[in-house]
């Protein structure tokens, strides 16, 4: 149903463009990242209240602690949009696009954390902002790793 919905927006000036298969790219991966975003900026401002998080004798930034209950909300929801809208062609099997999904997934892991704590702490940037941008950036690399690793279509 979700293809059927992605595929009613493809409208015919859209195929001089963009091809259709970066196209579901697109419109998945927008849509989890609007989520992403949203679901983030939420617990930040409203629910950590910008204040640090206390857990035991452990501190953790509000924005940090608002990152790590998102990410692995968004790892899933995205997942299920790549294997089943996106890349739904992959003659990969379902073990394999996991495993690499999730090395996808931690190199993204990695330039989330190391960039919101550059963005936020050396250049002072507010964190949502700092989300947004980093989110552009694991966006490219996602895209490329994507489509040329975990969902590949051929074999090489």
């Amino acid at each position: 149903m979700i293809e059927q919905i992605v595929s009613w927006f493809y409208f015919p000036f859209l195929k001089k463009i963009i091809p259709y298969h970066t196209f579901r790219y697109a419109i998945c991966g927008g849509a989890n990242t609007v989520f992403d975003i949203l679901l983030y900026a939420i617990l930040y401002n409203f629910v950590f209240k910008k204040e640090d998080v206390v857990w035991g004798s452990i501190v953790i930034s509000p924005y940090i602690a608002a990152f790590l209950i998102v990410f692995p909300i968004t790892l899933f929801t995205g997942y299920w949009l790549m294997n089943n809208v996106a890349f739904h062609g992959s003659p990969l099997r379902g073990r394999t696009k996991m495993v690499r999904y999730f090395l996808v997934v931690c190199s993204n892991l990695a330039i989330n954390y190391i960039g919101l704590k550059i963005f936020v702490e050396y250049f002072h940037f507010y964190p949502t902002p700092s989300k947004i941008l980093v989110t552009v950036i694991c966006t490219t690399v996602s895209y490329l790793s994507q489509k040329h690793f975990t969902f590949r279509h051929h074999a090489r």
